[in-house]
């Protein structure tokens, strides 16, 4: 049986590819604790959403043929497009990502390929894989980092055999600066080459106590840099279309570097412990298995958001910037269909990827898409446009809602700041007044308006703590009145 094929019937077996399980009233009612109205789009997602699981139930025979209904949401800037989409992927603790359709192009153009939103979704699927198995084994890898650390602190004796002579007086200097070498310098691997003596095991027990209670925090050790640190940060670009080949290449210049052997650095000892603590809990993971589970997850349960999707409909033009518009959406139907896509953990099979792309369709249609990538977006929903009555909400209602934001950041400076009902309208009012005077930019407006709103207060915050500000509606007349006068001055400022 090969590699895809396993993984394949893994993902039978496994309930937790489909993420949490909750009932499509449960996803909405959670929706509705971050996101105002569009009640139909978050009807729909729930739908999409439940029916991960509901395949997992269905027998075997059949489950294959169950393909994801893909989701096209169509409404102006700002209206909650995105954050639907995002709250979903969380709550269903699926693998997501998001990606800008003006961003690719067609074979044969400069510019990203369509492929590498699947090897994004992948990279997304093996760091949360990795980062719950880490988080199993945070207990035993921050035990093991600190024994790690008191090897530095208060290194072993020195071998029978007088192979590491003059250790003592090396390690007893450095203690006295409160720099350390690492174990393997001061008796091998985990510094166990002699036998712990009795004064030594009661130093190390004094040093324990020590390190837990942060009396050894200004202290600094010696740590071996991470192999390959150079070229962590370095990202090798090649032709279109062969991304795959630039990340081997980058994998391979980091393996020749491992090789070499990493650098010294000193670090302070709880920077120490956080660095060790990682190092342990990765070799105490099984890579392979890792790997494999997110593969899985990813074809199984994993969520690629397409926004901006207008941008690339219409029809050909043959010349200028919209020459490869048809052509993307050529490129992008396989993907979206289903079809496999190698990356650098494996094959991915797309057929079960859910796919929900968004766009504002101010200019082009849906129906200005390709007819066969059309049918693959078989659910479309229309957001409505928010006005002053959802405004108002969106500042009173969600659980992270702009009012408690800005609330929370200024109670910092120890400033104490309430928002009477009627400057929540009159912000709500203000914010639609100029939607309909200058561009439409939905709920991110409220972002403009509060900003200037608070711009002062913001500024003179530090020499205020301890007061209560009070905003009414007279303050936010006052500070916004001169915008809604002068047309001008609106459209730059706001």
């Amino acid at each position: 049986m090969s590699e895809q094929q396993e993984r394949h019937e893994a993902g039978k077996k496994t309930p937790e590819t489909g993420g949490a399980t909750f009932t499509p009233r449960e996803v909405v009612s959670e929706l509705d604790r971050y996101i105002v109205g569009q009640d139909e789009a978050k009807r729909a997602v729930a739908i999409a959403l439940r029916n991960r699981w509901r395949r997992q139930q269905v027998a075997s025979d059949l489950r294959d043929d169950i393909l994801p209904k893909n989701i096209i949401m169509i409404g102006p800037t700002g209206v909650g497009k995105t954050e639907i989409a995002r709250r979903l992927a969380k709550l269903a603790q699926a693998p997501f990502v998001k990606v800008e359709a003006s961003k690719f192009t067609e074979v044969g153009y400069v510019g990203r390929d369509v492929d590498s939103m699947v090897r994004d979704l992948v990279e997304v699927s093996v760091k949360m894989r990795k980062d719950q198995e880490m988080r199993s084994v945070e207990i035993k890898a921050a035990a093991m980092a600190e024994e790690r650390v008191l090897d530095l602190l208060v290194p072993p004796p020195p071998s029978p055999t007088g192979s590491h002579s003059g250790t003592d007086d090396s390690s007893g200097a450095m203690a006295n600066a409160g720099e350390f070498t690492s174990p393997e310098r001061a008796g091998g691997p985990g510094g166990t080459s002699g036998e712990a003596s009795p004064g030594n095991q009661v130093t190390r027990e004094k040093f324990r106590k020590m390190l837990r209670d942060g009396k050894l925090d200004d202290r600094y050790v010696e740590l071996d840099a991470p192999a390959g640190v150079g070229l962590a940060g370095m990202q090798i670009f090649g032709p279109q279309g062969m991304e795959e080949m630039m990340l081997n290449l980058q994998d391979m210049l980091g393996n020749i570097s491992r090789g070499r052997g990493g650098k010294k650095r000193k670090v302070k000892v709880p920077e120490a412990l956080r660095a060790l603590a990682e190092e342990e809990a990765a070799k105490l993971i099984d890579t392979e298995k890792v790997t494999r589970e997110a593969l899985v997850r990813a074809e199984q349960a994993g969520i690629i958001f397409i926004d901006e999707i207008d941008k690339i409909a219409g029809r050909e033009s043959g010349h200028g910037p919209d020459v490869s518009r048809e052509g993307v959406q050529r490129d992008l139907l396989p993907i979206v269909e289903g079809s496999k896509v190698v990356t650098k953990y494996g094959v991915v099979n797309t057929d079960h990827v859910l796919f929900i792309a968004a766009g504002a369709f101010n200019v082009a249609k849906p129906s200005d898409l390709i007819p066969e990538l059309q049918g693959r977006f078989p659910i479309r929903v229309e957001l409505q446009p928010l006005g002053r009555d959802e405004f108002g909400r969106i500042l009173r209602e969600p659980q992270n809602s702009l009012i408690r934001q800005y609330t929370a950041l200024l109670e910092t400076e120890g400033l104490k700041i309430t928002f009477t009902e009627g400057s929540i309208d009159a912000v709500a009012e203000l914010a639609h007044h100029f939607n309909t005077k200058s561009e439409d930019i939905g709920a991110r407006r409220l972002h403009t308006v509060m900003e200037k709103l608070l711009e002062d207060i913001s500024f003179a915050a530090p020499e205020m703590g301890g007061k209560k500000v009070v905003i009414d509606e007279k303050t936010v007349r006052e500070k916004l009145d001169k915008f809604i006068k002068d047309e001008d001055l609106s459209r730059y400022i706001l």
